[in-house]
């Protein structure tokens, strides 16, 4: 199909009456919208509660454990009575 024939396609469409549309269409779009939006925050919300509640845990964990010192050494025995 050359250019002229999808011009003169896309004229006929155009020119069509176009199709009936519920009339409850767009308070349907809306609700679904709305609720939609509703289910995003709401995850949105959890994940942020996660993650605070993850940096609290890790937070309490670090403190109580100290994970940046080094423990002792078991390798060598302490040297007494020199």
């Amino acid at each position: 199909m050359n250019r002229p024939e999808r011009e003169a396609a896309a004229r006929q469409i155009m020119e069509q009456t176009p199709a009936p549309v519920p009339p409850d269409l767009g308070a349907e779009a809306v609700r679904r919208g709305e609720r939609l939006l509703r289910r995003r925050q709401l995850v949105r919300r959890v994940l942020w509660l996660l993650a605070c509640a993850a940096v609290v845990a890790f937070s309490v964990w670090a403190a109580r454990v100290h994970p940046w010192t080094e423990p002792p050494s078991q390798t060598t025995p302490s040297i007494t009575g020199w």
